[in-house]
């Protein structure tokens, strides 16, 4: 906005420009407007359109003069000169000439590959926000972070109310809360969804309906950033965007950008766009939270363009909350709500590889986890729940809901109608980077956003795996710039450092090389047992190095303990070489000798 203009909505320059909803000059505005003052009817010289062309050239037709106006084809709105046009409901509007929609201040940059994938969303999106009834029995998984799960404080036969910490951090992490009012029947063992099932300790709680709980005292927004990084940290915030990174670590250095991610790219999932439909203000009074403890000047906030009443909704609660944050609307491209994806779209900067955002000044959170943040500062609430996309053609009810944590998914999918006869697959997230569950026995955690029930036609397009054509769809499509196939055959070959020389842990797994890829190879699945196996063997090579490490200060105890006993052996042996050494010795014998010859001295 210009300085000296009193009115926010501002959007233009030039003297005797219009302000939206007839407004007119703003007072103390100083010419800075980016519209152009209409031109009257009649009046000096007629109004041109900016994109006519001359007669004779391509696409002179469409830009002839109109019958309302000579000169302008006055019954059309030109939009962004892009030719998007729309009819105007009167004459009397005719000669106006306007864009739609101000210009974004923020042109997202283009990002290299991804794929335009049908998102299946209106299901889910249909019924609003809903509150998914307390289940019979709650399981909270001990670590719901990234890092090391959580050492139990409570036992069997306890009774914690909401927001009691039931399991605290050894090191890294982040604390886990009673979701509800509950009894603790068992402690118990058991995997977490994914391939490898790591077994996790795992709280069986039975809820008993009461309504106390344990909040901690709420906080202003203005706090020290060193406090609002430690109440952050109590509260057990983590990425909910997937990742499930605590967020007080990641605000520990200053940033001189934050992003809020609400670019929601992958197919079936609407979590993210239900929440900011329902909660933008919550969201956007979360954005200043998290830029006043990470000490971030400017703060972007990232929607997809299709996410039409999302926008309006941050919009507005900007507008509302006086807030100077950035809304920019992304394309609905996958993946470009990755982070890295991103950070290159809204600011141009691209992360190092092997690097991270915080290397380039940036820091990225999910808009679920500005708001959990804004609860925790304002309310003093624990993260105790989270907004979980169940949709699919195999559910009856699609929807999103505000979930508890620890919800088993069966009783999530009960709360959604139940399966129907067509589903044939369980996903825990999307359809791209998902998990396939066993049973709907999991629950959820702070990092899951969806429950997806797929029938057959929805599963991806398989077939036999043929052999690779060298056509370079994969590299086309891969968002991280790397040539899948010389990572395929390196990976093949048992060749795998040359595929870590080569970029594959900056593959995202995001699964577009896998629908691009002609002859059916599961690519996607290679690099992920490529990277499993080269993580084993970075852990077996740590460990050797400890063993060997170990062995080696052994070793060097051993010889400096040998070396001093020889130092002392030695000294001695001086000792007693030495005359005054010789005479001690004679002196101690006589003495000895005398001893035995006195009979006094056995008495």
């Amino acid at each position: 906005m210009p300085a000296g203009c009193a009115d926010r909505r501002h959007p233009g320059r030039g003297p005797g420009h219009r302000h939206p909803g007839g407004a007119g000059r703003g007072p103390g505005c100083r010419g800075r407007c980016r519209r152009r003052p209409a031109r009257q009817l009649g009046a000096a010289g007629p109004a041109r359109h900016p994109r006519r062309r001359a007669a004779g050239r391509r696409g002179a037709a469409r830009y002839r003069p109109g019958p309302r106006n000579p000169g302008v084809r006055g019954d059309l709105l030109h939009r962004g000169h892009e030719g998007r046009h729309r009819r105007l409901p009167g004459p009397a509007q005719a000669a106006v000439h306007r864009p739609l929609t101000p210009a974004p201040a923020v042109r997202p940059h283009a990002i290299h590959g991804g794929l335009v994938l049908e998102g299946h969303k209106a299901a889910a999106m249909a019924g609003g926000l809903r509150d998914c009834a307390p289940p019979p029995r709650l399981l909270l998984p001990l670590r719901q972070h990234a890092g090391p799960p959580c050492r139990p404080v409570v036992g069997a036969g306890d009774r914690v109310v909401r927001g009691q910490v039931v399991a605290v951090p050894e090191g890294a992490g982040a604390p886990v809360h009673a979701p509800l009012a509950a009894r603790v029947l068992a402690l118990e063992s058991r995997p977490l969804p994914g391939p490898a099932g790591l077994p996790v300790p795992h709280l069986l709680l039975e809820p008993s309906g009461g309504s106390e709980d344990a909040l901690l005292p709420p906080l202003p927004a203005d706090a020290d950033p060193a406090m609002l990084r430690r109440r952050i940290a109590e509260a057990g915030v983590v990425g909910l965007g997937g990742a499930g990174f605590p967020t007080a670590e990641k605000l520990g250095a200053t940033r001189d950008i934050l992003v809020l991610n609400g670019a929601e790219c992958e197919p079936w999932i609407s979590c993210d766009d239900a929440l900011l439909r329902a909660h933008a203000g919550e969201v956007v009074r979360g954005a200043r939270v998290l830029a006043r403890a990470a000490g971030a000047a400017r703060v972007l906030l990232a929607v997809e363009d299709d996410m039409r009443e999302a926008l309006s909704a941050c919009h507005a609660a900007v507008d509302a909350e006086n807030e100077d944050i950035e809304v920019v609307a992304v394309p609905a491209r996958y993946p470009a709500g990755g982070e890295r994806q991103l950070i290159l779209a809204l600011t141009g900067r691209e992360v190092p590889r092997g690097g991270l955002p915080r290397d380039i000044g940036v820091v990225v959170f999910n808009v679920a986890t500005a708001r959990a943040a804004w609860r925790a500062v304002a309310l003093g609430e624990p993260l105790l729940e989270r907004v979980v996309t169940v949709t699919g053609p195999g559910v009856a009810r699609p929807g999103n809901y505000r979930v508890p944590l620890g919800t088993p998914v069966a009783h999530l999918v009960e709360q959604a109608g139940g399966y129907t006869p067509a589903a044939a697959r369980l996903l825990l997230g999307g359809p791209m980077m998902g998990q396939a569950l066993p049973h709907d026995d999991f629950p959820i955690g702070k990092t899951h956003s969806c429950v997806l029930v797929l029938d057959a036609a929805g599963l991806r397009p398989g077939g036999d795996e043929m052999p690779c054509i060298r056509c370079g769809d994969c590299a086309g499509a891969c968002p991280s710039r790397l040539l899948p196939q010389q990572l395929l055959w390196q990976a093949r070959a048992g060749r795998l450092e040359d595929a870590r020389g080569q970029g594959l842990f900056d593959c995202i797994e995001c699964g577009c090389c896998d629908l691009a890829c002609p002859s059916h190879i599961p690519l996607t699945e290679v690099f992920r047992r490529a990277k499993g196996e080269l993580l084993a063997a970075d852990a077996a090579a740590a460990d050797a190095a400890a063993a060997k490490s170990r062995f080696e200060a052994r070793q060097q105890r051993l010889v400096r303990e040998a070396a001093e006993r020889e130092a002392r052996l030695a000294a001695r042996k001086a000792a007693a070489a030495s005359p005054e050494g010789v005479a001690a010795a004679l002196e101690r014998a006589r003495a000895r000798r005398a001893a035995l010859q006195d009979p006094d001295a056995h008495e």
